[in-house]
């Protein structure tokens, strides 16, 4: 259970109270110690002898709402009216809007925007089907798909109740990297049906980011896509988590003075993420790898493996990891690890089992709300420890790297996102943090420093036109902001 007050738990109490010195306070008072954190004030209404305030709380979680207005309501002269949840308040009629870029006020705007007008454009896109990128919305739009099946830490919810997830994703592409995007939550879980569905609507979009989707029939949907397709098609919840894990990771080897060549690395979960991870670090160099997922360390001796159930994508990487053949649970194998990486659940690995890494051991304990070590514990024993919450130092977050990627590759009209794009991104989130900067608890810049996007598209697009893979002469460019336009050689 939550401890600490957080917004997403916030609710604005609207409370009467008698207009007289002090009450105020009484009431603040009370709210402190039920546990609650108070944000704004406002005054609403002056009548009489009472007065409406408006008064922002934030708490650690909505169980502890009842005891905050029964705490209100004992102040002698005070009476909640109203409460109002924050979070649910921000989500009324959803969290994002099509607005339009040119009038629509006069015959003529009508005529150049609809018809007659129209025609003349849409002849020229029939006439050469590129010219879609320079006239209409797909030069800068991007499909966030998802089924539903695997949404945040909720698992299968299904699309409707995915759409506030996928809304958000839309209004990050669009502050942080002025991407237009659009959630689409499909109403079914079939492999064939999503990608026919994807296939049909591409044309709309500049690119495809499938979100929330489970594996591992999320790898076979990706890369069915990625064949079939000439936008690029990103999963972010496999290649955003492992951009931005190999860029904390390439800092924190730079505090501790290794090479990811010789680490010892066990990731925790193979699932969507931990897959794409492993295979990340292992383009980049890493060569001693133990992944474990619900039956334990991974490796080809294994049952599943011998008997050839295990999964496609587990099988490949069971013949290039864990060499050594170590069984056992997560305890069993972190003996003598460099890194733990956890992609899996709550408090699967006591942080007493840190002692025995090797010296100034890495952890990153990315499982959200709780981390598979307590992050708290984990600082005693461990050199550098990152998670996958905004409320602790060295968050990693997708938000580093999907923004961005996307971003570069619209700007050269990429037609995929490749292994070495990636690459890119990860070097270029990890240079955000200057060799001044750098320290234990900051490996990783904020989600909030508005250099990264521009730093990220530009190492992507760059690595695109070097690679062949961007469109000669695509001039795209940032949205809205001149400082980010990337334009080619």
């Amino acid at each position: 259970m939550p401890t600490t007050p957080s917004a997403q738990y916030s609710l604005t109490l609207r409370v009467e109270i008698d207009h007289r010195p002090g009450m105020l306070g009484k009431v603040a008072s009370a709210i402190g110690e039920a546990g609650g954190t108070i944000g704004a004030v406002d005054l609403v209404q002056v009548e009489g002898t009472k007065t409406i305030r408006d008064i922002t709380v934030e708490t650690a979680d909505s169980s502890d709402w009842p005891r905050l207005t029964d705490a209100v309501n004992q102040v002698v002269g005070a009476r909640v009216l109203d409460t109002t949840d924050r979070t649910f308040m921000m989500h009324v009629g959803g969290k994002i809007e099509l607005q339009n870029k040119s009038p629509l006020k006069t015959r003529d705007d009508l005529s150049m925007a609809y018809t007659p007008g129209v025609a003349r454009v849409s002849k020229a896109i029939h006439d050469d089907p590129d010219k879609a990128f320079q006239y209409t919305i797909k030069r800068n739009t991007v499909a966030v798909v998802s089924d539903g099946t695997a949404v945040l830490g909720l698992g299968d919810i299904g699309p409707r109740a995915a759409m506030p997830v996928m809304e958000g994703k839309a209004m990050l592409f669009k502050e942080f990297a002025g991407v237009d995007a659009f959630p689409i939550c499909l109403d079914t879980k079939d492999p064939e049906e999503i990608v026919n569905v994807v296939e049909a609507i591409a044309p709309g979009f500049g690119g495809v980011n499938l979100e929330d989707i489970s594996a591992p029939r999320c790898f076979e949907i990706e890369s069915r896509l990625k064949a079939s397709l000439d936008i690029p098609v990103f999963h972010d919840d496999q290649h955003g988590t492992a951009v931005v894990v190999l860029a904390a990771l390439l800092n924190a080897l730079t505090l501790t003075g290794q090479r990811i060549e010789e680490i010892r690395i066990v990731v925790c979960g193979l699932g969507a993420a931990g897959v794409a991870v492993t295979k990340i670090l292992i383009a980049a160099g890493a060569r001693h790898i133990i992944g474990l997922d619900s039956r334990g360390a991974l490796y080809a001796g294994r049952a599943d493996y011998l008997d050839g159930s295990m999964h496609p994508v587990k099988r490949e990487l069971a013949t290039v990891t864990n060499l050594e053949g170590r069984a056992g649970g997560v305890e069993d194998v972190v003996d003598g690890a460099d890194l733990f990486i956890g992609v899996s659940g709550a408090r699967v690995m006591p942080a007493s089992a840190i002692e025995r890494m090797n010296t100034d051991p890495i952890v990153f304990a990315m499982a959200n709300p709780d981390p598979e070590v307590s992050p708290e514990e984990a600082v005693k024993y461990a050199r550098v420890v990152a998670t996958g919450r905004s409320d602790y130092p060295n968050q990693i977050n997708n938000v580093l790297c999907f923004p961005g990627v996307f971003r570069g590759a619209l700007d050269v009209r990429a037609t995929q996102i490749t292994e070495r794009m990636k690459m890119a991104a990860a070097r270029a989130i990890a240079e955000i943090v200057s060799p001044e900067e750098l320290r234990e608890d900051y490996i990783i810049p904020s989600v909030f420093n508005r250099e990264v996007v521009g730093t990220v598209a530009a190492a992507v697009a760059e690595e695109a036109r070097e690679s062949g893979n961007a469109e000669a002469g695509a001039e795209v460019g940032f949205a809205s902001t001149e400082e980010f336009r990337i334009l080619p050689r």
